[in-house]
């Protein structure tokens, strides 16, 4: 008897892949939480429930501070919303090149903040300089130009770099120097505190981060991004901005059980640590591979490598996914909370086997 679509796939037990950490599942702590509060019975909507004050709770316990906290679905939503709330149509935001804001978010800081435009800067590594911010602040004035209002940095950047804690400290005099407030993309801001084995607030308010796009989809929940208002006065009315947005939860408890589980006992920093470690473990095994050539060091959970177009079919061929992201032959291999050792192995040596068949 033929089966129908959904036995397929039910029957189709994909192999770990390294082409996002977006494609993991919930770790279990957090999906352990999200079953228990769906069990828990009916409890009040939109946010005002116990597992949300837990939540927010953990989120100001980690940070050593009082935000005011907001979750919504995803980090696009969390990127666009909050630089929406701090920029009017005729701003600008300054940003890198390489930023998730600037290449994959179809538009969406441009749109929910009336038109507000991205001001790039090209400097390696995907890290702004101040230098480069000073540059860009400066480059328009008068009413024919849009005036900066706002600076947005990624941590972790696209290409898996870090910035350190005086890199984002200087990175913020200079954009208080010119009246910028300061935006942090920090959908693997798990991985860099990890890396840098600092105090989360050390790398975020204690560095002059005014409101952190927190991730926790990349680091083993399953939906929803925190907004971290660490200047409180900045979330006046964000509520309503989240509502129109279409990003209010009705059933709230639902993302913010696995968030509180996710803060607890160190949770995230394990998973971050994990996916890091096998980020280190893979790039290590791959750059003895002959032809293939690390792009960028190593500092979270995402090793670029150059790897010959002949090699990257071949082990496509045998079942592996990644991205080409730089080029034709400049890749992205992503790891994740659950990327296991023996994958890693298993990867780097069907590259070998590719590489030693010339």
């Amino acid at each position: 008897m033929r089966m129908s679509t959904m036995d397929q796939t039910l029957k189709v037990v994909p192999m770990p892949q390294f082409a996002s950490d977006n494609n993991a599942g919930m770790c279990p702590a957090a999906l352990e939480a999200l079953i228990a509060a769906n069990a828990s019975g009916h409890a009040s909507g939109y946010g005002d429930d116990p597992h949300t004050a837990r939540a927010c709770d953990n989120i100001r316990t980690l940070f050593e501070a009082k935000p005011e906290v907001f979750f919504v679905f995803n980090g696009t939503a969390a990127n666009a919303l909050a630089l929406a709330q701090i920029t009017k149509s005729f701003n600008s935001v300054i940003t890198h090149a390489f930023s998730h804001i600037e290449m994959d978010e179809a538009g969406a800081p441009e749109f929910f903040s009336g038109g507000a435009k991205l001001m790039l800067a090209g400097t390696p590594h995907a890290k702004l300089t101040p230098a480069a911010v000073e540059v860009l602040a400066k480059k328009h004035s008068g009413i024919h130009h849009v005036k900066a209002a706002a600076m947005s940095i990624t941590q972790a950047t696209e290409l898996g770099t870090i910035y350190t804690i005086d890199e984002v400290r200087a990175l913020t005099a200079v954009a208080r120097s010119h009246g910028l407030k300061v935006h942090m993309d920090g959908t693997r801001l798990a991985n860099a505190i990890a890396r840098l084995q600092c105090a989360p607030a050390e790398i975020t308010w204690k560095a002059g981060v005014d409101i952190l796009c927190f991730g926790g989809v990349k680091n083993g929940l399953g939906a929803g991004e925190a907004v971290v208002f660490f200047d409180t006065a900045l979330a006046h009315e964000f509520e309503w901005r989240v509502k129109q947005a279409g990003h209010l939860n009705s059933k709230m408890r639902l993302v913010t059980a696995p968030w509180a589980a996710l803060l607890e006992n160190n949770v995230w920093l394990d998973n971050a640590r994990h996916a890091n470690a096998m980020a280190d473990r893979l790039a290590a095994r791959i750059q003895v591979v002959p032809g293939v050539r690390l792009m960028e060091k190593v500092e979270a959970n995402a090793v670029f490598a150059d790897i010959p177009l002949k090699l990257q079919t071949a082990v496509r061929a045998r079942g592996w996914r990644f991205y080409t992201f730089l080029g034709e032959t400049g890749c992205r291999l992503m790891c994740a909370w659950d990327t296991t050792p023996d994958a890693v192995d298993r990867f780097a040596g069907d590259l070998a086997s590719a590489a030693a068949q010339g």
